[in-house]
């Protein structure tokens, strides 16, 4: 295990995402970049769809956002994930570490702090690595790009 002892157990394991210091919750992010793929809501239903277009801040050879820090300012509605905002985001992917946490759950074997290598996640198949496409890309018709891979 790359996090915590045999004596204490890690971190997401002894906190809630309120108690976390920030270096302990930007760890929980697993650099998978479904939550910077763009989504489409039904008015009526509420239900989101995932497309495979990336917000044209993600990289996507790495799944990092190219200006993390003034992410708000370069892409206007970006959503700043706070402890208190995890819950209310069901559209977080099943296998967000935020969710999983959120829902008393453990992070999965492939995330990097249990795993303790940055591209387990890319090896999984978890990320989004080699399956969205630029924004740039997109055109306007965001429908023809739905897609269920990223739950």
């Amino acid at each position: 295990m790359a996090e915590g002892s045999a004596l204490e157990p890690p971190f997401w394991k002894r906190k809630t995402l309120g108690e976390m210091t920030r270096e302990e919750w930007e760890s929980l992010c697993d650099g998978c970049g479904k939550c910077c793929l763009l989504k489409l809501e039904d008015w009526d239903t509420a239900e989101v769809s995932y497309t495979s277009i990336a917000c044209r801040g993600l990289d996507l050879q790495t799944c990092r956002c190219k200006f993390y820090s003034r992410r708000k300012s370069e892409v206007h509605d970006c959503i700043v994930l706070t402890p208190k905002m995890v819950e209310k985001f069901t559209w977080l992917p099943g296998t967000c570490a935020y969710r999983l946490i959120a829902e008393g759950k453990d992070l999965e074997d492939w995330h990097p702090l249990v795993s303790g290598d940055p591209e387990s996640v890319h090896a999984a198949g978890i990320s989004v690595r080699g399956r969205a496409t630029p924004e740039k890309a997109a055109g306007d018709e965001l429908e023809d790009f739905i897609v269920d891979w990223p739950k």
